[in-house]
């Protein structure tokens, strides 16, 4: 699973797209915590981070959603800037 940004401890990844794998989303990682947010519009799809991470997740992705979407859609995994 590709890592698409680190920031403040936070991993993100994205898995290769399936069928039965949507809604879009990435997979936050910090510490012994995941969850998986919806590309779309930052809701937690499933798991749990501390509310910090959260919504430093949640900025990140309003700040790179189309990229997020454009990744999703061609399967073109690129690095993107880490939230500073």
């Amino acid at each position: 699973m590709p890592i698409l940004a680190q920031f403040y401890g936070i991993i993100i990844r994205m898995y290769f797209q399936q069928a039965d794998h949507n809604p879009p989303h990435i997979h936050a990682i910090y510490g012994g915590d995941i969850a998986e947010f919806d590309i779309r519009n930052g809701d937690i799809l499933e798991g749990e981070l501390p509310p910090k991470a959260t919504a430093m997740v949640r900025e990140w992705l309003g700040l790179h959603r189309k990229e997020l979407l454009d990744i999703w859609n061609t399967q073109d995994f690129k690095k993107i800037e880490p939230l500073e």
